[in-house]
């Protein structure tokens, strides 16, 4: 069984900061072996927080790193601004 995807998130949109954009940084870990990782979902569930706080996505961008050391699947790590509705 493999484990699953590594997810490190960082930046937080908080409603009482009142910022009009936050940026947030998700490093993502595609499998070793075979397809999908889940990283949709993940991706999808960190969208989907900061909707809820009123933000939409306005930019993405990724990265991807290839595989270090022994059962590692290649990392990506996708940048997203989120602006402030309203």
């Amino acid at each position: 069984m493999l484990p699953s995807p590594v997810v490190h998130i960082t930046g937080e949109a908080l409603m009482a900061a009142n910022d009009a954009y936050v940026v947030l940084q998700i490093i993502l870990k595609e499998k070793f072996l075979g397809t999908g990782s889940g990283n949709l979902t993940e991706l999808e569930k960190a969208i989907n927080a900061q909707a809820a706080l009123g933000y939409r996505l306005h930019t993405i961008t990724t990265a991807s790193s290839g595989s270090k050391g022994l059962g590692g699947g290649d990392r990506i790590q996708a940048t997203m601004v989120f602006e402030r509705l309203g």
